[in-house]
């Protein structure tokens, strides 16, 4: 039995959102529940999602495993995984790691388009690579289970980040530079990395990310991932949609903006396009994952290989990144 796995969304959520995922066959989604915000708002965020995990039992709760995946794909529902874009809810604070674990989290990003105090952001003009912090922290996620995530960090702390980490690390939503140069899709470095050392690649359909942005076709988005797999395998690439449905532009400004600036920065838009850009007409919300399936199989890949690009790759990633290093290593150990 084969499931679904979408490895980012943040969404306006709501239950209509929650029933797209149903009706799009969503076991799991890995959910952004911060990203400018300290530890205490990052506690107000997850009580909103407790909140809604008891108004809509019957389609989502919160994950901690990979088998509440299977869970979610045996009951019906969704399993909801926390995450972090910024360092910012652990603040200066390496304690805070293992407390955010306990709450829930299971992905953290160490930088989000800037410097942060672990390592460097896409959009800085200089990368010196990870910091003492970040380097520390990382020693911390890895023995508590968090999983390190550099989809907005710059080539030099990702690389660093991938060196130093003992357990495999994520980037959960990008796409390779090769296809579309966009400065946070990644070089055949960083790719190649990921790889060779169990990491994750989630392919994102925000549409800056695409070629030909919104206009980009699902052929063009498989193809993509076709090439890629033709250089490094299938074994680790997976779907990180960076769905930002229903969103007010407003929202745009505080990924974006937080509270570093005063003045207005565009990000990856631009002063005649500065909202959140239209998605792909093929990729419109949770119900069109079966396009994306469809789309794999035109392209070539057979039924296991669109089945581990789907979700297995991820599940399996699951399974042996959110637990304690030594509980990783009995399950390895045991399978």
């Amino acid at each position: 039995m084969s499931h679904r796995i979408d490895g980012l969304q943040y969404a306006n959520w709501s239950e209509k959102i929650f029933r797209q995922m149903r009706a799009g066959g969503v076991d799991a989604v890995h959910v952004t529940i911060a990203y400018h915000e300290n530890f205490r708002e990052t506690v107000l965020n997850i009580e909103a999602w407790n909140r809604r995990f008891e108004a809509f039992p019957d389609l989502i709760f919160q994950g901690r495993t990979g088998d509440d995946v299977r869970r979610a794909k045996a009951e019906g529902r969704t399993a909801i995984f926390f995450g972090f874009q910024n360092p910012s809810p652990i603040e200066d604070d390496i304690g805070l790691v293992e407390i955010v674990h306990t709450l829930g989290a299971r992905f953290m990003q160490l930088s989000y388009n800037n410097q942060s105090l672990l390592a460097t952001g896409c959009y800085e003009a200089e990368d010196p690579g990870l910091t003492r912090m970040g380097r520390e922290v990382i020693g911390e996620m890895n023995r508590v289970g968090l999983v390190v995530d550099m989809s907005h960090s710059a080539e030099r702390s990702t690389l660093e980040a991938i060196e130093h980490s003992a357990r495999p690390i994520a980037v959960t939503h990008a796409n390779p530079a090769f296809w579309a140069p966009a400065r946070r899709n990644k070089s055949d470095a960083v790719i190649r990395a990921l790889a060779e050392t169990g990491g994750m690649l989630g392919f994102s359909l925000y549409p800056h990310h695409l070629r030909d942005k919104s206009d980009c076709t699902l052929e063009s988005f498989c193809e993509m991932i076709a090439r890629t797999a033709d250089m490094v395998g299938p074994h680790c690439l997976g779907i990180g949609s960076d769905l930002c449905q229903d969103h007010p532009d407003s929202v745009v400004d505080w990924m974006r903006m937080g509270r570093w600036t005063k003045r207005v920065d565009y990000g990856e838009g631009s002063a005649a396009a500065p909202g959140f850009p239209d998605m792909p007409a093929w990729f419109e919300d949770n119900r069109h994952f079966p396009n994306i399936e469809a789309g794999l199989r035109a392209v070539g890949f057979d039924a296991a290989e669109v089945a581990a690009i789907m979700g297995e790759n991820w599940l399996r990633f699951f399974d042996t990144s959110f637990g304690a290093a030594g509980e990783a290593g009995l399950r390895a150990a045991a399978e």
